[in-house]
Formats: structure tokens, sequence, C-alpha cells
């Protein structure tokens, strides 16, 4: 399964350094920016699952950094600050921020706060008919799939087989099984169909292709 990317944003390397640690320990993917200007331009070049932000620092504060990344993403944005008062929170919040973490802080209480985020954006996504997975971006109303946000132009069984797959992430399923989920009852077509169909959404995803995985022997998987 991919890492979850989280960007850290803190003029304060040892402070970079200590919840680089701690993601990293659970299994994230950690991204480092030390002021607003940097951390901005990182988003414009890869997606990330959430954004760790202080507030205090030097150009423009993560007040400001969080208005700026909001007109463009919504991204789960994370206060980790040492202002602590109720007015900061409210303004971070109000803001767009998803959270407001106060320094000192635990690694557990960092962790289970950013899994809960997370959560809370993943049904949020789920519910409005949209898959987000890293730079892949499944959106089942609109029936349009993007990759770093350009579209990629899907067949409508392409389109179908690659949505079961990703609703249905982590769970193995056979060729006879997807062939009877996605084509139906009725298809009287080879099984090597899937395969066809997987090669080629590889082949269009390119390096998001990687989310369909082979099960040897058995059939074929979506990680994420």
């Amino acid at each position: 399964m991919d890492k979850r990317a989280v960007l850290m944003v803190d003029d304060e390397e040892e402070m970079r350094l200590l919840v680089g640690m701690y993601l990293e320990n659970a299994g994230f993917l950690c991204l480092e920016a030390g002021d607003g200007d940097e951390a901005l331009a990182i988003l414009a070049q890869q997606p990330v699952d959430a954004v760790l932000l202080d507030v205090m620092m030097p150009k423009q504060d993560g007040f400001a950094v969080c208005a700026r990344i909001r007109e463009q993403s919504d991204v789960p944005i994370l206060f980790l600050t040492a202002l602590g008062e109720e007015w900061d929170k409210v303004k971070g919040l109000k803001l767009g921020g998803d959270d407001y973490i106060v320094k000192p802080f635990s690694p557990g209480e960092l962790i289970a706060r950013l899994e809960a985020v997370l959560r809370r954006a993943r049904r949020s996504r789920e519910q409005n008919g949209r898959l987000q997975f890293g730079e892949l971006t499944i959106d089942e109303k609109g029936r349009a799939v993007t990759v770093g946000g350009d579209p990629v132009r899907l067949t409508l069984k392409e389109f179908e087989l690659l949505l079961f797959l990703a609703k249905h992430r982590g769970q193995v399923f056979s060729r006879d099984d997807l062939l009877i989920k996605v084509w139906g009852y009725d298809y009287t077509g080879n099984v090597r169909t899937v395969d066809t169909h997987v090669k080629t959404l590889r082949m269009k995803l390119k390096d998001a292709g990687r989310h369909i995985q082979t099960v040897w022997g058995i059939g074929y998987k979506f990680e994420g």
C-alpha cells in the first residue's frame, strides 16, 4: 500500500525533524517546508494527503498560508502551533483548518488526530462521489478520472472497472468475479477481457496504474 504523504510546514528545523520522525514511525511519508512560499511550491508540484501547518512563520504566517491553500485545494489542514488562545483556534478553523493542535503535544495525540481528520476527509469525498488516492481522483458522479489534475480519457468499461476496484480497495477479485460485477451476468466473453482492460488502464493511468495490483493465481485488487 502506498504511504500517505503529509506536508509539515514549520520554520523550526528541529520541530520538522521531530514531527517527521513521528509520522514515519506511524507509516506516513513526510515532506518538509520551512515557510509558506516553500509549502505552496510543493503543493503545486505534487498532491499530499494532509498538511501540518505552524502559525508563527516568517514571510507569511500560517493563517495566510491556510487561506491561500484553500483557494485551490480541499486538502486536510491541521494547525500545529504554540498559539493556544481560543481566538487563534477559532480563526484557524474559520479559515479552513480541519483541526488545531497546540504545542507541546504527544506523538500519540498527533497521529490519532491526523488519522481522524483523514478518515473524515475520505468519508466526505466518498459521500460526494469522489474517490482520492494520492494523485489519482475518480469522480463517480461526473464519470471523470484525473491524475495529478490532468484528465484521463477512459472507455465506459475501463471507468467501471477502475471504479469498482477502487470502491472495494484491498479486496481481491478473480477474473470471473470482475466479469460478473462489471460486465454483467449475461456476458459471454473470455476472462482475458479483464486482463486486456487492466493492461490498458495501467497504461493510461501511468504511474497511478500501480494502484491496480495483480494477485498471482487469483486476479486483481486495488490498493491506495
